[in-house]
Formats: structure tokens, C-alpha cells, sequence
């Protein structure tokens, strides 16, 4: 993977940079679409590459494990092949569900024994599990795999934790090196740095992680429950200690202004299921606010989605013809919703670009955040 930092704001550590793999071009900052099962619920292949247009999209491991089987994917010819999606994607280790979703779950110095949230069945994640199931997969970008501790943690268990996840990484990394991948392009590893909110933690665990001189690094276990206050705290102390030549991943975050105030701070990459999780019950994103499509009060408001035009579906579709969708429970209105918010999140994290190469990002950060800061 190539890594090039273009332009660095002046007034704040917000960067536009370019990372190329061998499926194409990353633009930077950019937030990946969740297609946790190989799939963004809802949306076409088609309309998420001609209408959201990310250059990256995310999957998860742990899902596509159970589900429909690594031997599956590997079969079909790797995880592009299998969804039909030609750019790049990302592949989460699967380690968050394994504790979030799973029943019994146990860990030790081996990995994580858990149960299926599906079936029962028992499996068993191990550092060197997670990176095979991943080269089978076959993601551009694979992810160490890590304890993520639940928030509030007390600070002997974090410390523990981390300690686990540094361990397991140089497992990671040493399976990576010394397995052969199973497809004609390259795959690369990013570790993940943990701590909780405990500053001398977070510092010792960027440090760790800087000197595994991977490609690129991870930020995990925030917005867990933490207030926003502190995660923009351990972001800011972490992307100060991570290496300034290669793209910082803040994992599982967030809403649109979360994705503004962690750019200001050094961020490059983003996934979070919000978007469209929250389209699925309504909840439109936009630049003034959030709306709830389901209120009375769009029942006859005949004004597009959304004049910004985002998404195809904002200019040929109503507020009140949306709500009706949701009202009557037509699956039409939740792929609607997705398609739009999924496409503003985009088109934010490509203006921020653009203001960062033009100069004016913190006044256009500033203004937006305020904007957002409603509902509608």
C-alpha cells in the first residue's frame, strides 16, 4: 500500500492524504459504508458505486465467518468477486462482535472462545484464526485482532487488556508474514491501539503500535458509551504519537460531527453503522440537523428530501411521500433514507477535503458543526 500526505491544514492537524492498494485510491478523509455481511442493507452495488461513490467500503469478519463461511468467499474467488464490488474494502477482525454479539464469551492468552449469536454453535477466535480467516476473505485492508474493553472499565482490567491486545498483535503480524496470500493482489495489516480513556494507557499503546511500524494504525475502543469530551481527548493524544506518514483509522465512529471535530484532530478514516442504522428508523442526516421522517409534521410537506441533492432519491422524492414509506412499513422508505444518508456522509467528508487543499477548513468546520448541531 502507497501513502501520501498531501496537504496539512495550517490552523489545525486535519490532512487530506491519497493511500493506494491494489484495487485504487483512497482519497482521505473518507468514511467507509458498513456492508457488515458483504452487503450495505438495502443498496445495490450499482447505486452505492455511481451514487454514494466511496472509494472503500467495510465488512466484517466475525459475520462473514459465520455466515456464509470463509471457505465460501475463498471459493467464489475472494470477497470482491463474491459481492461483485471491484474497489477497495476492509475487513474489521471481528474481534468487537465477538465480545458485543456472542453468549458465553472467553478469553485468554490463546483468544476468545464464544458462541454463535445465530446458532450456539462454539468457535474459537485466535490472533492467527482472525488473520487467516481474513487472507481468505480477502479485504485490502485487514485488521489486527484486539480486545476492545466495555466503557466504564476500571483501569486494571484495561491495562490487562491492552497488554493482551499487544501480545496478540505480534502474533498477528508474525501469521501475516509468514503466510502466503490466496489472491493476485496485496493485502495490508493495521494494528489497533487501545487503552480506554486512560491517557498514560492510550500513550503507551500508540507507542506500542507505532513500533510495529505497520502501514497504517488503528484507534479502538471509543465511542463505547464514553461523552464525546473524552473521545475527542484520546484521539487528539493518540494521533500526536502515531507516525505522520501513514493513514490513522478511528474505528466505529460516528455521527457527522464526530467525523469533523476527530478530522480536526488528525483522523483520516471512518466507518460507523449509523448512517444507516439510523435511516432504517427514519432519521435523515443533513446540513442543517437530523429529521425524523416519521413526525406528523412531514405528513404533507411536498418539499424533496433534501435540496442539496446528495443522492439521487433527495430531488425525486418528498418528505411526505418518505414518511408515508416509513408509516406504511414499505422497505422502499428505509432504502431511500440510506441512500441519502450514506451519501451526505460522503459528500461531508469530501468537502472537508476540500477546505482542508483550499485553506479554510477550521472556519468551515466550525460553521458546519453548528449547523449540524440541531433538530429539524
Amino acid at each position: 500500500m502507497e501513502f501520501k500526505l498531501n496537504f496539512q491544514d495550517s490552523k489545525t492537524k486535519a490532512r487530506a492524504c491519497t493511500l493506494i492498494t491494489d484495487h485504487g485510491k483512497v482519497e482521505t478523509p473518507i468514511f467507509m459504508p458498513v456492508g457488515t455481511a458483504a452487503t450495505i442493507k438495502g443498496v445495490h452495488q450499482t447505486d452505492l458505486k455511481k451514487d454514494i461513490n466511496p472509494d472503500i467500503i467495510l465488512s466484517n469478519t466475525y459475520h462473514l465467518y459465520l455466515r456464509p463461511s470463509e471457505k465460501i468467499i475463498e471459493k467464489a474467488g475472494g470477497i470482491h468477486k463474491f459481492m461483485n464490488w471491484d474497489r477497495n474494502i476492509l475487513t474489521d477482525s471481528g474481534g468487537y462482535q465477538v465480545y458485543s454479539l456472542s453468549n458465553n464469551t472467553k478469553i485468554s492468552e490463546e483468544g476468545v472462545k464464544f458462541k454463535s449469536h445465530i446458532d450456539g454453535s462454539s468457535h474459537v477466535f485466535s490472533p492467527e484464526r482472525a488473520i487467516n480467516i481474513q487472507k481468505s476473505i480477502g479485504a485490502d485492508i485487514i485488521m489486527a485482532f484486539d480486545e476492545c474493553p466495555p466503557y466504564p472499565c476500571d483501569y486494571s482490567y484495561v491495562q490487562s487488556s491492552m497488554h493482551l491486545t499487544h501480545r496478540w498483535l505480534d502474533r498477528c503480524i508474525k501469521e501475516f508474514i509468514n503466510t502466503p496470500s490466496k489472491y493476485e493482489y496485496n493485502q495490508t495489516l493495521f494494528p489497533i491501539v487501545q487503552g480506554g480513556t486512560y491517557k498514560d494507557l492510550r500513550k503507551r499503546s500508540a507507542e506500542y503500535i507505532s513500533s510495529a511500524n505497520c502501514h497504517g494504525n488503528a484507534i479502538g475502543g471509543l465511542s463505547v458509551g464514553e461523552p464525546a469530551d473524552e473521545m475527542y481527548e484520546m484521539t487528539d493524544l493518540v494521533c500526536d504519537i502515531l507516525p505522520n506518514n501513514k493513514p490513522r483509522y478511528l474505528m466505529g465512529v460516528g455521527t457527522p460531527i464526530n467525523l469533523l471535530e476527530n478530522i480536526s484532530l488528525g483522523v483520516d478514516m471512518f466507518d460507523c453503522v449509523m448512517p444507516s442504522r439510523n435511516a432504517r428508523n427514519g432519521m435523515l442526516f443533513t446540513i442543517d440537523g437530523t429529521i425524523n421522517i416519521k413526525n406528523k409534521k412531514w405528513k404533507d410537506d411536498f418539499s424533496a428530501i433534501d435540496e442539496n441533492n446528495y443522492s439521487f432519491v433527495d430531488l425525486n422524492y418528498s418528505k411526505a411521500y418518505l414518511r408515508h414509506l416509513f408509516i406504511s412499513k414499505e422497505s422502499l422508505g428505509k432504502q431511500i433514507a440510506t441512500l441519502h444518508n450514506l451519501a451526505f456522509y460522503l459528500w461531508l467528508v469530501r468537502e472537508a477535503r476540500k477546505q482542508i487543499i483550499n485553506g479554510s477548513f477550521e472556519k468551515w468546520k466550525t460553521i458546519t458543526v453548528k449547523r449540524m448541531n440541531n433538530r429539524i
